[in-house]
């Protein structure tokens, strides 16, 4: 079987026709938490993913990075067939979780010290690590924070931290699960703009899970809005709003026309089932 990388015009997220059940039980009773999942992600895209909640956005993402493997269908990520636990991707959550007895360099270095083929290489190559991690915080904003603990810095300074400890082994994709949920509004919106920097001098691919669909909308290219329970894709919604977008452009009436849209497809949701709007 080949395993060299994929064209560049190959999807590097492919869902063909994916449903999970938790159990065999489940699935003899035909119980899904999410069903026939079709998705196509090119490769550098930044998508979101919205909808009301139970509605298996948490159990797509870990069908993503194959914590699950589905009960029907295939995945496949960079080409290759989702088979376990991928090394390729990053995750960050709601809660940045950092270990409050490491330091923030500490915290940031962890993947690195327990990933392959890194976690072989730590010692020998721990000083290039140390720059990587510092260039990291310096682009987040947490420049000479490297010393501080967990418990020293603010819940908007934590959850960057975060996202440079998923970023540190340079995944080819990362995996955001409400990561800017718990903050106040002043911090999440300049944690999107840190979340835009990032990607734009990177291109990894996101997937990004929120309830905020303003967030959505001012950072992905395009949205997708889950069913209720059992989950499936029924609104996909390019964004063409032109990069690089500044906060400014939340306030304008095409943005808010977009966010006003996805909200009355959640709405209707709520109440009845849908079809997917390509």
């Amino acid at each position: 079987m080949s395993t060299t990388a994929p064209a560049s015009d190959a999807p590097f997220v492919d869902f063909d026709q994916v449903w999970l059940a938790y159990n065999e039980e489940l699935l003899a009773k035909n119980v899904f938490a999410v069903e026939d999942i079709n998705l196509k992600v090119k490769q550098g895209e930044f998508i979101a993913i919205v909808g009301p909640s139970g509605c298996g956005k948490s159990t797509f993402m870990k069908l993503t990075t194959g914590l699950k493997m589905p009960s029907m269908g295939k995945i496949r990520i960079d080409g290759q067939p989702v088979t376990g636990p991928l090394k390729i991707s990053g995750m960050a959550f709601q809660a940045p979780s950092l270990l409050p007895w490491r330091t923030t360099l500490d915290n940031v270095l962890l993947p690195l010290e327990i990933v392959e083929p890194f976690r072989h290489q730590f010692k020998d190559r721990r000083k290039e690590f140390e720059e990587r991690a510092h260039k990291l915080l310096e682009s987040v904003g947490l420049g000479g924070m490297g010393k501080k603990f967990p418990w020293e810095l603010s819940g908007g300074m934590q959850q960057r931290a975060s996202i440079c400890r998923a970023l540190i082994h340079e995944p080819k994709m990362l995996l955001l699960d409400e990561p800017f949920g718990a903050l106040d509004a002043f911090t999440r919106e300049e944690l999107w703009c840190t979340l835009r920097d990032l990607w734009e001098a990177q291109r990894f691919n996101v997937i990004l899970v929120t309830h905020d669909l303003r967030e959505s909308v001012f950072l992905a290219d395009t949205v997708y809005c889950m069913s209720k329970s059992p989950g499936r894709f029924v609104v996909k919604r390019e964004i063409e709003i032109p990069r690089t977008r500044e906060l400014d452009v939340t306030y304008t009436k095409g943005f808010t026309d977009i966010v006003h849209e996805l909200r009355g497809h959640i709405g209707a949701m709520r109440k009845s089932g849908a079809v997917i709007n390509q």
